[in-house]
């Protein structure tokens, strides 16, 4: 099996038989030149998974690949005119001699009661890879290479340290990490879940500014 990483949660896995690219989104790059795609698998909807102004040329350029999403995600394939299978929980798919098995079913909560949606987790030849999209969902396979998410709105870096302990694979990959270097995008769901308690006035360095 072989492993490339295009940035965030984007990542390509070629088992021998089939090239798997998951969660093409607005973090990632380089994917857009990807050829004989077996498949495109979607975690969830969110726009740093499923960049929706690439992923009609990227399925036009690989009309061999099958488009695999969530159930929520179902309807911004319909929105772009993409015919897609739908991976629900405990769905077992076979795709070029991949197996693929679907787990989780949840994303992880935001805040509070945010609206939730639906996120598929997926499994590569029975553990062979394991990416979660955006849980920590805990398969009861054994898993030999892990994607494990590394920063997020929605956790903190003891529950990715738990996940990996919970787990256990062979080895762990980072993934979801493009945040890590996008205060702005942080910035900005800090404000949208504040703004009703103080206004956020994000400071550069060096500047000053009187209140």
């Amino acid at each position: 099996m072989r492993i490339v990483h295009f940035g965030h949660s984007c990542v390509l896995v070629e088992t021998g038989t089939a090239r798997l690219l998951i969660d093409p989104g607005g973090f990632s790059s380089g994917f857009e030149q990807l050829r004989d795609l077996t498949a495109i698998l979607l975690t969830h909807q969110h726009p740093d998974h499923v960049d929706e102004g690439r992923l009609p040329a990227l399925v036009a350029a690989n009309p061999q690949a099958t488009l695999i999403v969530d159930p929520d995600t179902l309807a911004v394939a319909d929105k772009l005119g993409l015919t897609a299978t739908v991976a629900s929980t405990g769905d077992g798919l076979d795709v070029g001699g991949a197996a693929i098995t679907v787990v989780g079913g949840a994303h992880a909560t935001i805040y509070r009661d945010f609206p939730g949606i639906t996120n598929a987790g997926y499994l590569i030849d029975h553990g062979a890879f394991y990416h979660p999209g955006d849980s920590f969902h805990v398969p009861e396979q054994e898993v030999d290479v892990l994607g494990v998410p590394t920063y997020a709105p929605w956790m903190k870096i003891s529950e990715a340290v738990d996940f990996v302990h919970a787990v256990k694979p062979r080895v762990s990959v980072p993934i979801h990490e493009a945040m890590l270097a996008n205060p702005p995008f942080v910035y900005g769901l800090l404000e949208r879940f504040t703004s009703a308690v103080a206004p956020l006035k994000p400071l550069a360095n060096g500047e000053s500014v009187e209140f």
